[in-house]
């Protein structure tokens, strides 16, 4: 299955006192994948969020595998789950890159809201169509 993918090296910033990567950094790294999609695949979307557009996301989680430490190379990959009219949900999976091989070592998931900002108050809109557009691609399921 196709995925829009982040590489990612892991800084000392990034790990805890104990030397592994801090748990709120794969969340972190979600919403960087996000963010670069957007960038490469819908960036129509981003100037829309400068004026009013908002995807709001209403749940995120993540499971983890094993630890990640500085100077790992993780490879963030993102795919589509769902999407309905105004709302979408993506899927994450973290891959450490290896000598030999590649480890699962976390995945996660977002779900988000389409809405708009009016006078001040949110309201549920459709999805744009690039961004609907630019996802298709990347449907695939666990």
């Amino acid at each position: 299955m196709r995925s829009y993918d982040y590489r990612h090296e892991v800084g000392f910033e990034e790990t805890n006192i104990v030397g592994n990567v801090y748990f709120v950094n794969h969340v972190r790294w979600q919403g960087r994948c996000r963010e670069l999609f957007l960038r490469d695949h819908a960036p129509g979307v981003l100037a829309e969020l400068n004026d009013g557009l908002a995807l709001v996301t209403t749940n995120c989680s993540c499971s983890y595998y094993a630890e990640l430490h500085a100077f790992d190379v993780v490879t963030i990959r993102m795919r589509l789950q769902e999407m309905t009219e105004g709302r979408l949900t993506l899927d994450f999976e973290y891959w450490r890159t290896g000598p030999d091989d590649d480890e699962l070592v976390a995945r996660g998931e977002q779900r988000l809201a389409c809405m708009r900002r009016e006078n001040g108050l949110l309201s549920a809109c459709p999805l744009p169509g690039e961004l609907t557009s630019a996802l298709a691609p990347y449907r695939g399921a666990r």
